[in-house]
């Protein structure tokens, strides 16, 4: 099951957004366009339907209140609204699910997050709509989603599953490399990767085996003179590590730590274990960072790959990225490319063009024709600067 669509009402810096998902989605646009507040429309619905913790207040709570969560745009209609459909294929006519989510603050008294309108579809008939006769002799309730309630979400459990499995990783390299040193609390779900490392040493000695040898096939290929990784755990203080071995002029010359691979290393690594980790939506944030480019060309037909290669169901994937190395790939499909188009009044989000489209068709790259639009208009004032 995949999310094949998007509908939103003043989420962040979007007054509006209604458009077409598939199973891989690029996101593109310039800096602070939106490309990582349209992800985290997903995050949001995973931390309210997540069993530990969850919940529609702390999921607004975690982002600031709902005057950071609403568009600045909106100036007379408080309320926020997400909706998404979802189906085994975009190409479905009638979406197996749809979930409509609408929250404003109260006005008055606690300030709280109430739902303004929640309703569940499957196969085209509604199976929930509030609020409801209930909710209006207890305004209490609308502080509380069904999604989030294991008593109500009895019919839309798969819904509330799907949600709350979501995947969203942005390694930074710093972070696992000197978590130590570093110390601090991590944020919910680790989205930066400083628990990466307990993330692979709780899979299953047979899951993770598996994942690694495959990953080391992987990185043999892109990193020179790259022959092994294995998973160790430290025998003084049990902390888990993964150790490369390179080529060398003396045979068995040492095994290096992850403290001491590159940063590209890792954020490579990192990207090959999520692929094989799941059948969730996942979300990467910008997975060019730190790679060459011969290497970020390849990550569309990595993608293609992963998911040809699943015993399980395919795993749909959202891309946020302004990278032309990675968009020059003819392998993507135009239908998935999304361009957000900042404006006065806020973000535009739009699927490309007839013009666009027939140019992909007659053999141009994602690169050459969309992300030239993405081009801030002054930029080249900055030499001046």
């Amino acid at each position: 099951m995949i999310v094949t669509h998007l509908n939103l009402k003043n989420w962040r810096n979007f007054r509006t957004v209604d458009v077409p998902l598939r199973e891989r989605t690029y996101l593109l646009g310039a800096n602070a366009s939106g490309k990582s507040n349209l992800l985290d429309v997903f995050r949001f619905l995973r931390d309210i339907s997540k069993l530990q913790g969850g919940g529609l207040q702390k999921a607004v709570h975690d982002r600031g209140g709902i005057q950071k969560l609403r568009c600045l745009h909106a100036r007379k209609d408080p309320e926020v609204r997400i909706e998404v459909h979802l189906a085994e294929s975009p190409d479905d006519p009638v979406p197996q699910w749809k979930y409509i989510l609408g929250f404003k603050p109260e006005g008055k008294g606690a300030q709280r997050t109430l739902i303004s309108t929640e309703e569940v579809w499957k196969d085209g008939k509604q199976i929930l709509k509030r609020p409801n006769k209930t909710d209006s002799g207890d305004v209490v309730r609308l502080t509380q989603t069904a999604l989030e309630q294991i008593q109500a979400n009895v019919g839309f459990r798969e819904l509330a599953a799907f949600f709350g499995e979501t995947t969203y990783l942005h390694l930074v390299p710093q972070l696992l490399k000197h978590g130590d040193q570093i110390g601090g609390q991590r944020l919910d779900d680790d989205p930066f990767g400083q628990g990466f490392l307990e993330r692979i040493a709780k899979t299953p000695a047979k899951t993770r085996d598996s994942r690694l040898k495959k990953i080391e096939a992987a990185l043999a290929l892109a990193v020179p003179q790259f022959k092994t990784l294995r998973f160790v755990s430290d025998p003084i203080n049990g902390r888990p590590h993964l150790e490369a071995m390179y080529t060398h002029y003396r045979p068995n010359a040492g095994w290096q730590r992850e403290e001491q691979f590159s940063d590209g290393t890792l954020r490579l690594l990192g990207l090959l274990w999520v692929l094989q980790e799941g059948d969730s939506l996942l979300l990467l944030e910008e997975p060019e960072l730190s790679l060459n480019d011969s290497i970020v060309r390849e990550i569309p037909l990595l993608l293609q790959r992963v998911q040809r290669d699943r015993k399980r169901r395919p795993r749909q994937v959202l891309v946020s990225t302004h990278s032309e190395a990675l968009l020059s790939n003819q392998g993507i499909d135009g239908r998935g490319v999304l361009l957000l188009e900042p404006a006065p009044e806020g973000t535009r989000v739009r699927v490309i063009d007839e013009l666009e489209t027939l140019s992909l068709q007659t053999g141009f790259s994602v690169a050459e024709v969309v992300l030239p639009k993405t081009r801030p208009a002054s930029v080249e004032q900055l030499r001046f600067w």
